[in-house]
């Protein structure tokens, strides 16, 4: 069953006059009790669409269209930058809550971890008592496998691990529908990283949230964590399948260079020689024709330059790209 779809999410940035378009016409769903994984070279839009998503975009960000469906509730993406922000503020923690990168960063230095605690869910019920606040957050650490005496430690007092599970804890306080991961893992170990992974499959397991959004550049961590994978490239959507199947066998050519790129421990990998991919990300600044990776695709073709290949559905994965739409166009001939 869907959870949350997001139909054509357009953005772009403004600085000194200039434009710079970040995200172009995005779609995505986000399937109940499932982990959409999100990947792509840095500079690709994930972080822009993970600030949109949770309702809080940058104040340099602009949403030129996109609207956002989670359980049933519909939301206007474009109504964060058009000054109505305030008709999210009673959306986000309950409807759509982000985890953000860099723990220690997302808490507040100055003040203790209950408070914060206390915060959050006032946010959502302004007459909510402390002592209640704190027995909730003590529960929800708890179940995180944080004792309940870190609420009245300050973040600095704590591992770069415990504060990764309270940020974690503090995200979910108001138990969301859709959690948005904005690139947790990025500053952890490998052992925080795996503690984090099984964090995640036990919010989803335990219903402390319904869906998930995780959003990296690391696509071994997305290989063993998410369900499905969608690929992005210069705010676009190029792919979108079943995790496993996209790392055995991508089917656009961006998502192909990407895996060459990177090691994923799967089988038939050993041995594999890694290749960079050729080229640079294209210039954001004007508004791209056709196929925004032809000018890097060993396979491009003239149609490519000119114009934007149509997203081709097979089974549960679908990919944009004018190759895959001729091989399907043959199929339905044959």
């Amino acid at each position: 069953m869907t959870l949350a779809s997001i139909r054509d999410l357009s953005a772009h940035y403004s600085a000194g006059g200039t434009r710079f378009h970040a995200l172009d016409e995005v779609a995505l769903d986000v399937r109940s009790g499932q982990i959409l994984g999100v990947v792509g070279e840095s500079g690709c839009g994930k972080s822009t669409m993970a600030s949109v998503l949770s309702l809080n975009p940058g104040p340099s960000l602009r949403v030129t269209a996109g609207t956002l469906s989670v359980a049933g509730t519909d939301i206007d993406l474009t109504d964060a930058t058009r000054g109505a922000s305030a008709s999210h503020r009673a959306l986000r923690g309950g409807t759509v809550a982000l985890l953000p990168q860099g723990a220690l960063n997302a808490l507040n230095p100055t003040r203790r971890v209950g408070a914060q605690a206390h915060d959050i869910l006032a946010a959502g019920d302004r007459r909510i008592k402390r002592a209640v606040s704190y027995e909730r957050a003590a529960a929800r650490l708890e179940a995180l496998d944080l004792p309940p005496r870190a609420l009245r430690a300050y973040p600095h007092q704590l591992s770069g691990g415990m504060r990764q599970r309270v940020v974690t804890a503090l995200a979910t306080l108001r138990n969301p529908r859709l959690l948005v991961a904005d690139e947790p893992s990025s500053a952890l170990d490998v052992s925080s990283q795996r503690l984090l992974v099984d964090l995640l499959r036990r919010l989803i397991a335990e219903g402390l949230v319904e869906g998930i959004v995780f959003i990296t550049h690391d696509v071994a961590l997305l290989s063993e964590l998410a369900d499905r994978i969608a690929v992005m490239y210069a705010g676009r959507v190029v792919e979108e399948a079943p995790a496993r199947e996209l790392v055995s066998s991508p089917r656009h050519p961006y998502s192909q260079a990407l895996l060459a790129s990177v090691l994923v421990p799967e089988p038939g990998t050993r041995g594999r020689r890694l290749t960079g991919i050729p080229g640079s990300p294209p210039d954001l600044r004007a508004p791209l024709a056709g196929c925004a990776f032809a000018p890097r695709c060993e396979h491009a073709m003239d149609v490519c330059a000119t114009d934007r290949p149509p997203r081709v559905v097979t089974g549960s994965r679908d990919d944009s790209c004018w190759r895959s739409a001729e091989t399907e166009e043959a199929a339905h001939v044959g």
